[in-house]
Parts: C-alpha cells; structure tokens; sequence
C-alpha cells in the first residue's frame, strides 16, 4: 500500500511545501518481513505483510485455476481506486491463489514508496496489485514470478508509484523494486536482489536496495537501463558501481526514514546484534551508516516469531511506543491516530509509525516449504485488522474455497456484519485501544490460546494430509479445506465471546470481578461493587499540571 509520506525531490522540497500549504502527505502504508530458509528453525521459507489502509476491507482473495481459451481477455482495475485501466491477453491456464499465495507455494507482498513524482506514468495498464495477482496466477517459482512482473509492465506499461515487492517460493525469497518511467518511455525501471537463504529481510514504504550489485548475475537482475534513465533524466552522473538505487528514485526524508525504514530496524533490531549502530541512520545524521537490506539474525526464526513481530510497537526499543507520554497518560495505550503529524508553537512533530497499526485491512505470514508437497507445505497464516489483536488461521494454498467470515463480500467498510472477522477484529481492537493495559491480556489470553491451538494440530493434520495426498490428491485437498473452514469458524465463534466479554466486562470503565471463570455475584444472585478503572499517575498528573488548583479539593471556609 502507499506510503505514509511521498517523496517528491532529493531533498524532500515538494514535501515541505506540502506542509507548508496543507496539502495531505499521508497516504496508506504496509510492512513487509522476510526470512530465508536457513533463518528459520523449520528451513520454511517465510514473508509477511500487513495490508495497512485507512479505507481497505479484510478479507481473503481467492482466484481458482482456470484455463482459458486463445483471445480471452483479463480486465485489469486499479487495486486502490477501482478505476478501470484497460485489459490484456489471458494466458492458457492461470493457478489458484488463496490470498497472497498460490498453489505452487509462491507468495507475492509489496510496500509502496512513491518515489520521485517525475516518474508516475497514468497511460500504463497495470498496477501494482494487479501485477502481483497476475504474477500469482502465472507463475510456479519465485524466478518465473520476476519474470512475469518485468515482462508485463515492459509491454503494457505501469502506472502505480514506486512499489518494493517481495518475492519467494520455498527455496528462495526475493525483493524487487520497481518504478515507472512517467510516461516518457513505456516500462519501468527496476532491481531485484535475492535475499541469502541464511538472512532475514524487510521493507515498509522506502526503498531498501542502495548499490547494485551488477556483477552478480545469480543473485541480481535489473533492467538494463536502470542506470542509463537515471542519467538521461539528470539524476545521475557517476560510474555504474556507484549508482544508489533508492537514493536516486526514492531520495529519503525525515519521515521515510524515522517513519518508514524503522519499521524494518525493529526488525532487525530484534533478531540480530548492533543494529544500534544504525540509530543514527534513522534520525538523518549527515554520513551515517546505511541500513542494509538484509542482516543474518542470531537465532533461527519460528513462524510465531514471524506472526508477533508484526504486532510490534518498537518495545524495548528508544521508539517504544509504550513509554512515551502519549502511551503513560493513558494505559500504555501503543497507538496514535492521524494524522501523524502536528504543530505546537508553529513546530513540526510525528508520532511513531509502528509495523503494528490501526488501520490494517489484512495481515498474513506464509509458510512455504520445499520438503513437502505443495498442497501442504504453503500456508497463508491470516488475519484481519491490526496484527496486534488479529489472529492468524491457517489457510493451506490448495483450499477449493474460502472461510465465509473471510469472504469478500461477507459485509464492507461501510456494513456492519458480527459473522464478518473484519468486524468482530475491529470490535475487540477498538474496546482495547481506549484502556489498553486493562484489556490487552484478556486478548491475549484467547488469541494465543487459539494460535497455541492451531500450531500444536498442524504437524498432525500434515501428517494426516501427506498420507492422504500419496493416494488421493483429491482427498487432501478436500481434507485440508475443511480443516482451514473449521478453524476459521473456531476462532470467529471465540472472539465473537472476546468482543462481548470486553464489552460487559469493562462497560462505562468499570472492572467486573471475576470468579471461578464467571462475573462474581453476591449471595442473593446480584452483581457485586466493580473495581474501578481509574486513570493511570501520569496521567492525573498532567491533569493537575495542565489545571492547577482548579480540580483540587480544598477546605471548606467557615
């Protein structure tokens, strides 16, 4: 999704004025994490994504194979707007997809940059989400997914901003950055690099690959003129080994690296040793070290590991979101709402932008595994809404039909629906974040009691599933749809209870006590006095500071 800030210049000149005038620069983000297949405990290859939004529904795509006959047509529509674009050729037989991965265990993610504005082209056919979808439905491996993206916006054009994708099937994960040409030649411009089987990766609305490296043809590929545009354009005039592609087409400011780039440091930051050294990097300290694209963690990473790093608010870090005045003065509440940027005393300041956010349409992590037929080994672990609360359900890659509470359809933005995961999710993350501290362990409680639940059956089901798939591959896959329908459903009917529960238990910020697994009642039947929920010290003290003795209890004058 696009980014929180658009960059416009070098120097982020259009970005200031836009500021200055009023202009929104704020737009719709997503986070992106990556794990090669000896990074992680299984040697599962792993992506996530949070689909982050202020206007996007959560649910699960979902496109059967299908063959089609010479001379049909794809209409393709924008991914954001829903504006029609155009149409192209279908090619003789398109794979299933389940959400982000298809049948053969490639999973497709993105985050969008925008990038230098001389570089959108509105005459191109294809977008961004259309591009992955497309690359899903025509692609077996990761290699085969780079080519299809590449090839088709080199003969239809691309008209979305700058966009970093990522890329993997069970043996390799890549990230692809790709950016048009404004219309002034037909294509894009783009670099993709592989990410080491040994190494994790992320990227979150900035462009992450900084020098190409030209000469390694196994690991790199590029469009030939990646370097050659630059220079045409004026933007460029080095030698090629020290060309910088996000310098160049995505030219950072404070927001994209404080608000952007963070989000994959905390990453990093999480899983492997000195990553303080980049602190400065973030804060746009002249000659700091560049973050890298990717870093070798210092322990091998679970799927759990994957799935809760999305829910991160930079804990434990100098961005904690927890611990600064915002969160002190009302129940460590990790959250803050748009816009992102304000004013005190004509000063300029930004909240926090964590991985974890409240304006999350849908959040997933694939599993994807070579040792396993691909019927069993690609998972899509989804959710809806904020990761933080979200739970994620296996969906395997081979279902034949979608959960209904994940179903498009199944309500929208503007219908309410209780049998809808997007709005039983929206019911219970919303109650939190107003009493945070209070209400986030009873979330947790059934959140992990269900992901606890569902990681403990998978070996067995698998196990179940790889026997079944030696004899009947039919069977299996009728086997593993039923199994990611009931799990769905498991997890609806308990945090439609979770929603109900926080909604009487905490009503008008009263605490009910609790007895033996029911609300405690006196010995006639009746409820008892409730804990009062109070406010948190800092905040009573802002209060006082804010108010003087206006709300002090004085003495009565006789």
């Amino acid at each position: 999704m696009k980014s929180i800030f658009r960059k416009f210049s070098a120097w982020g000149i259009m970005a200031t004025l836009a500021l200055m005038m009023g202009w929104s620069v704020e737009s719709q983000a997503c986070t992106n994490l990556i794990a090669g297949k000896k990074a992680t405990i299984d040697g599962s290859t792993m992506i996530t994504y949070a689909a982050d939004s202020h206007t996007l529904y959560g649910f699960l795509d979902y496109y059967p194979a299908a063959d089609h006959k010479k001379g049909d047509m794809r209409k393709i529509y924008d991914w954001d707007s829903g504006k029609y674009l155009g149409e192209i050729p279908e090619v003789a037989h398109t794979y299933k997809v389940v959400g982000n991965i298809n049948e053969h265990q490639v999973t497709l993610a993105e985050s969008t940059w925008g990038g230098r504005h001389e570089c959108e082209d509105t005459t191109g056919r294809i977008d961004y989400g259309s591009l992955m979808y497309l690359a899903l439905q025509r692609s077996k491996t990761a290699r085969e997914a780079l080519k299809v993206m590449t090839d088709l916006v080199a003969q239809y054009g691309y008209c979305s901003e700058g966009e970093s994708f990522s890329v993997g099937d069970p043996n390799e994960v890549w990230v692809l950055e790709m950016i048009g040409k404004g219309g002034k030649e037909k294509g894009a411009v783009w670099v993709a690099i592989r990410i080491p089987d040994d190494c994790i990766s992320g990227h979150a609305n900035q462009a992450r690959i900084h020098k190409i490296p030209f000469n390694d043809k196994q690991n790199c590929i590029y469009s030939k003129d990646v370097v050659s545009f630059a220079r045409k354009m004026g933007w460029f005039n080095g030698k090629d080994e020290d060309f910088d592609f996000s310098l160049t087409y995505c030219p950072a400011d404070y927001g994209t690296l404080r608000g952007c780039d963070a989000r994959a440091w905390a990453f990093f930051n999480k899983y492997a040793t000195g990553m303080d050294r980049y602190l400065p990097y973030l804060e746009g300290k002249k000659g700091a070290e560049i973050m890298p694209l990717y870093v070798k963690p210092n322990r091998q990473l679970t799927v759990r590991d994957m799935q809760n790093m999305m829910r991160d608010h930079f804990e434990g870090t100098p961005y904690d979101m927890t611990q600064d005045p915002g969160a002190k003065n009302y129940f460590d509440v990790p959250y803050r709402y748009r816009p992102m940027e304000f004013k005190v005393d004509s000063v300029t300041y930004s909240h926090e932008r964590a991985i974890a956010t409240q304006q999350t349409g849908f959040v997933f992590c694939t599993q994807m595994r070579s040792w396993l037929p691909d019927a069993v080994g690609g998972i899509i672990w989804f959710g809806v809404d904020d990761a933080n609360t979200a739970v994620f359900v296996p969906m395997y890659c081979c279902i034949n039909e979608v959960p209904e509470c994940f179903r498009e359809g199944k309500g929208d933005l503007y219908n309410f629906d209780f049998d809808a995961a997007f709005w039983v999710n929206n019911l219970i993350a919303n109650q939190c974040y107003h009493r945070y501290s209070q209400m986030i362990p009873d979330v947790r409680r059934v959140q992990q009691g269900l992901e606890d639940g569902f990681q403990a059956k998978q070996m067995q089901v698998e196990a179940k599933a790889q026997a079944l798939y030696q004899s009947n591959q039919a069977a299996a896959v009728e086997y593993l749809t039923n199994y990611s329908l009931n799990s769905s459903q498991d997890y609806l009917r308990k945090y439609q209870q979770l929603a109900q529960y926080l909604f009487v238990k905490y009503l008008d910020g009263n605490i009910k006590k609790e007895k033996d697994g029911e609300f405690e009642r006196n010995a006639w039947g009746n409820p008892v006095q409730p804990k009062f929920g109070g406010y948190t010290q800092p905040y009573f003290e802002t209060i006082v500071k804010g108010s003087g003795d206006y709300l002090k209890v004085k003495e009565v004058e006789k």
